[in-house]
């Protein structure tokens, strides 16, 4: 059934409106507040803190205070912290679902699924933070012991984008914690809601005051500008746009900052002639319309074999046809709101750009009238190579479709983009579909699927869709430094000492007693003379 008004209200109600830092509530030094919207409506839903530049520093000043013990806290125990909190939110997926619904407008089903995913990352991380390990050996020339270790690499910045608010926290939050790190998150100002929720919950987990620290704020870079130039500050993770991205690595260049960046998309979504066309269409709804579309793995250019395009395009969007717009609350909505108005009006531009230019409407194309933010879910075809569509991050519920003849086409078409993120290939060939993922410019491949993300599997893209990986066992390591240890040789001593010996005693020991100590019995029955002087060295 539908969610009730009542319902809403409730939940809330008992949703803290203020910063969360050094584990304490607190309103902004200024007394600045600003409203969360319905993207449904375009109403508001609360006023909550607004952080300014004296927040900021607080807040790195607990995250820095918190972190020598949380760095020697044991690993078991950071870890079954993280297990709580999985427990915890996983118990309250009908809160965080709802709550992200009202916030960021997704259908309620999807909500879920987002809560699911993003719990996976507590659980994850709460079993590889006692797996950190370094390595001992012997250099290779003997003359020493090489020791290396693993160590947090302190406070750490984290700063989300508005479209997972539940996932894209914990996809950071869990491996700082099982790492070692404290930090300071600012969630999104559109959809900031969630992430006090989360820090409620990491509080009822044990998480230690100080080790996470939560700072909304309307006024990025205000806040975010003065923390970059902090030289305790030791790392910066930030998803979100790649000129955004550009601009906080130029930032954080100065103190020199570990960066995690994961930035923009223009997935490319390759279908060939001998793919199924009814489980691609499948496939395609998923990578197109979840999250409608506003997710940088979202299928984004449509590259389809010109002998099945036409089966294809219609397939798609009478699929497309069926779906049904509105509040995500409402049981029967299967798409969403986009997050606010300039997102619509882009999503709309890209559209009649295309349109412009030859492309042709087979379904949609336009925006919903009346309250909220929605667009009608959209299927074009003959898309122009050189339109902005196509070179553009869409974020919205539309799909353009260009064909392809050969392999080699298909590649180019694909690599044609500076982004890295993500791609999908559709083949029964699996050579082709090997080839693909060699020849493809992309940091992850979904082979005859249309989504792969997983809290196991390392996300991250290549060229301009960003550096570093978040989630799998890669993970952590972006939370971690490494430390070498040169270690003396443990035999030096000792052979020089028996060394001496055999000089004094003007006699070679037999092969056998090398390297023994000359405080051993078969030693002293060759020795007569010992003890001796050498022994002082």
């Amino acid at each position: 059934m539908s969610i009730t008004t009542t319902r809403e209200v409730e939940l809330l109600a008992s949703i803290p409106t203020n910063l969360f830092i050094g584990g304490k509530r607190q309103p902004a030094a200024d007394g600045k507040t600003f409203d969360v919207e319905d993207p449904a409506s375009g109403e508001c839903l609360l006023s909550i803190a607004d952080a300014g530049s004296e927040d900021g520093r607080a807040a790195l000043n607990a995250a820095v205070a918190a972190q020598y013990e949380w760095a020697t806290t044991a690993p078991r125990e950071r870890g079954e912290i993280l297990r709580r909190a999985f427990d915890l939110v996983t118990a309250r997926t009908e809160d965080f679902a709802l709550l992200t619904t009202l916030e960021m407008g997704k259908p309620l089903a999807e909500a879920r699924g987002e809560v699911k995913y993003g719990a996976e990352f507590l659980r994850w991380f709460s079993e590889e933070a006692v797996r950190v390990s370094g390595r001992y050996s012997v250099a290779p020339d003997g003359n020493s012991r090489l020791l290396v270790t693993k160590k947090p690499v302190g406070p750490c910045l984290l700063i989300t984008p508005w479209n997972f608010p539940l996932a894209m926290a914990t996809r950071k939050i869990a491996p700082a914690i099982a790492a070692g790190c404290t930090m300071v998150l600012k969630p999104a100002n559109l959809t900031p809601l969630t992430s006090l929720l989360l820090a409620s919950v990491m509080e009822e987990a044990g998480l230690p005051d100080g080790v996470l620290n939560v700072i909304q704020t309307s006024s990025a870079g205000e806040v975010i500008g003065p923390l970059l130039k902090d030289s305790r500050l030791r790392k910066l993770s930030f998803t979100g746009s790649t000129a955004v991205g550009r601009q906080l690595i130029k930032d954080s260049a100065d103190m020199v900052l570990r960066t995690s960046m994961e930035l923009g998309g223009n997935a490319p979504f390759v279908v060939f002639e001998d793919a199924d066309i009814d489980a691609v269409v499948l496939n395609a709804m998923a990578a197109k319309m979840r999250n409608m579309g506003e997710a940088c793995t979202a299928a984004n250019r449509f590259i389809v074999h010109d002998s099945v395009a036409d089966e294809f395009s219609k397939k798609f969007a009478e699929r497309m046809a069926e779906l049904t717009v509105g509040r995500g609350t409402d049981d029967a909505t299967t798409v969403g709101p986009l997050i606010d108005s300039k997102s619509r009006d882009k999503v709309h531009e890209l559209v009649t750009s295309a349109v412009a230019a030859g492309a042709e409407v087979v379904v949609g194309g336009v925006p919903v009238d009346g309250a909220g933010y929605f667009y009608q879910p959209t299927v074009l075809r003959m898309v122009a190579p050189d339109s902005p569509i196509l070179q553009e991050e869409i974020f919205g519920p539309v799909a353009p479709i260009t064909a392809f003849s050969t392999e080699e086409e298909a590649v180019a078409l694909a690599n044609n983009t500076e982004f890295g993120l993500i791609a999908y290939v559709f083949t029964k060939d699996l050579n082709r579909g090997l080839r693909m993922g060699e020849r493809l410019e992309t940091g992850m491949l979904g082979l005859n699927t249309g989504v792969i993300s997983n809290a196991a599997a390392p996300f991250g893209g290549v060229k301009q869709s960003g550096v570093g990986r978040e989630g799998g066992t890669e993970g952590i390591e972006e939370y971690l430094s490494t430390q070498y240890i040169g270690i003396a040789n443990p035999y030096a001593i000792q052979r020089k000492a028996t060394r001496q010996v055999k000089q004094a005693s003007g006699a070679e020991l037999p092969g056998h007693l090398h390297g023994i100590s000359m405080h051993d019995s078969r030693f002293k029955a060759h020795n007569p003379a010992y003890p001796i002087k050498a022994a002082k060295s």
